[in-house]
């Protein structure tokens, strides 16, 4: 064949084509199982961070076989665990308020109950978790991420621990589904109760709007299975104590 006939050049480059694509495609097959176990992970130790087991850098250095065993040994059931990309399908739905939704949540061992958040921020997806206590209300830590906010400003969500530090303490507020938990300009806080509110981050009004947007949806989506779950409880441990008391009541 002539090397220099536009039939060759036209083989030759499909011949390359083919094979450079075959061997992506087998390089991509190949490291796919790393790719789930890391973004597994990533997603566990967001999640135990946010439930206050430690903090995101112990879980990196630890590594992920590591991570992954204390989450199984310490999580009750077998929860999926929701990628970014599952919540911002889930997203959708509950913009829609599909009934019957499968909302995930991660209950530990100690009582601490994760949820997750998803929405947008000011150039993309903002997510995170949200830790809540045996009374299924008071926040006991939380821990975002995003994929390109601004650093030193939106960024600040993810990378200034004391902003997540803000959360712990406060409660949803169980009557106002629409907006259970707010997060309000810097200088409009005096005054107001802020049992459900933290200040926004200065100079990300964007990303706090859009992070605050984000908690709205998704907590006022829980607040329901969250108060039944609370009562659920309460009556729970009235059923104890009164247990206890007729106990002690026989004994004497």
């Amino acid at each position: 064949m002539n090397t220099n006939s536009n039939v060759y050049t036209v083989i030759y480059t499909t011949v390359i084509v083919v094979i450079v694509a075959a061997v992506l495609a087998f390089v991509s097959q190949s490291l796919k199982p790393m790719q789930e176990a890391n973004e597994k992970a990533e997603t566990i130790s967001q999640i135990l961070t946010a439930a206050q087991f430690g903090e995101k850098d112990h879980w990196q250095e630890i590594g992920n076989a590591a991570t992954i065993k204390f989450f199984e040994e310490n999580v009750e059931g077998e929860p999926e665990i929701v990628s970014p990309a599952a919540l911002k399908a889930l997203n959708y739905k509950i913009k829609d308020n599909k009934e019957g939704l499968r909302l995930p949540s991660y209950t530990f061992n100690n009582g601490v109950t994760v949820i997750p958040v998803y929405g947008a921020g000011l150039w993309g997806p903002v997510w995170g978790f949200i830790a809540l206590d045996t009374d299924f209300q008071t926040i006991v830590g939380a821990y975002f991420d995003h994929e390109s906010e601004t650093p030193g400003l939106g960024g600040k969500i993810k990378d200034d621990p004391s902003f997540r530090a803000l959360f712990k303490g406060k409660k949803v507020d169980f009557n106002d589904a629409e907006n259970p938990f707010d997060i309000v300009k810097n200088g409009t806080a005096k005054g107001l109760d802020m049992t459900s509110k933290i200040d926004a981050i200065s100079g990300a009004t964007m990303t706090s709007n859009g992070l605050d947007a984000a908690i709205d949806t998704w907590l006022g989506s829980y607040v329901p299975s969250l108060k039944m779950a609370q009562e659920m409880a309460a009556k729970q441990a009235e059923e104890a104590a009164a247990a206890e008391a007729e106990t002690e009541n026989v004994e004497e």
